[in-house]
């Protein structure tokens, strides 16, 4: 499937701001199924000076700067996708797949091939998800174990996320620890995805955090709104000898198509799709829209 994509983020200011930095993740990656036909970012003010790059994790990067006063600062990008990760989904039956249990796993992860050093960084700490308390691994242990398929396990972690916790988008922040998202058993898509790999980490076993977005459907004999799409998250497994599998606990489901990657790293921190440094007094207010059109 190919999709149009318009992601507008805007920041309005109750005071000028005389200069800000910014590094926006939003140009959407190439990976497993998914092909990038074009992209292009449009932002103002118009910057000072505006680079892009390739960071550590092989997501793009914008930096760009703004040294004229302003009130509203806002960034706009188009994209246009084609996704075909559905056509993956049968080959997550196969024996190589479904085969490798935890203790075949951790096994396999004392290899130093490049493939595999690549995928236990994902086991390390990271800002958002450092060594994790005990109730995150007694709860990843319900579903690990030592000869237990690992891809069985972690759909089975999916399920119970998305039926043992509640989504909630007045809970959380960003900065809102897991532990408190694991006691409180609610939260929003980045804290359901972080829970995950925190417990798939807990175990011993790499998981990665992944941002992008997800169409949404309307209701049947309803319109779709314009902008009513949204930036979404969710995470992915390594399983050696066959490699990463993507699940959204937030839906309960092996993503498809629908599900479009813009980047990935260790967790939200990793991947925003804005984040910067801004001189002012003021307080700023943030409106996000985001669209996506099945190209016919």
């Amino acid at each position: 499937m190919i999709f149009n994509v318009t992601h507008i983020t805007k920041y309005e200011y109750n005071a000028p701001v005389s200069y800000c930095h910014n590094i926006a993740t939003l140009r959407p990656r190439e990976s497993k199924g998914q092909e990038l036909l074009s992209y292009t970012i449009d932002i103002s003010p118009e910057p000072a000076e505006i680079s892009e790059r390739v960071d550590f994790f092989g997501n793009y990067i914008t930096r760009f700067s703004i040294q004229t006063e302003h009130n509203i600062l806002k960034v706009t990008t188009k994209s246009k996708i084609n996704r075909e990760y559905a056509k993956f989904h049968d080959s997550f039956n196969s024996d190589a797949c479904k085969g490798i249990t935890l203790n075949d796993a951790l096994k396999a992860l004392q290899s130093m091939q490049a493939e595999i050093l690549d995928a236990k960084q994902y086991i390390l700490e990271s800002i958002f998800i450092r060594r994790t308390d005990k109730a995150i691994r007694d709860y990843a242990e319900l579903s690990f174990k030592g000869g237990r398929s690992v891809f069985e396990a972690a759909y089975e972690l999916m399920q119970r996320i998305y039926t043992d916790f509640d989504f909630d988008s007045e809970f959380s922040t960003i900065s809102t620890p897991i532990e408190e998202v694991m006691k409180e058993k609610k939260g929003v898509c980045q804290d359901f995805a972080q829970i995950a790999i925190a417990c798939i980490r807990s175990v011993g076993l790499p998981a990665r955090y992944i941002s992008g977005y997800i169409e949404t459907l309307p209701a049947p004999g309803k319109e779709k709104l314009i902008g009513a799409d949204a930036s979404h998250a969710w995470f992915a497994i390594y399983i050696p000898g066959f490699g990463w599998v993507d699940f959204d606990p937030t839906n309960n489901q092996i993503p498809k198509d629908q599900h479009i990657i813009v980047g990935w790293g260790r967790d939200y921190y990793d991947v925003p799709p804005l984040k910067g440094v801004v001189y002012g007094s003021g307080q700023s207010k943030l409106k996000v829209a985001v669209d996506i059109a099945a190209v016919l």
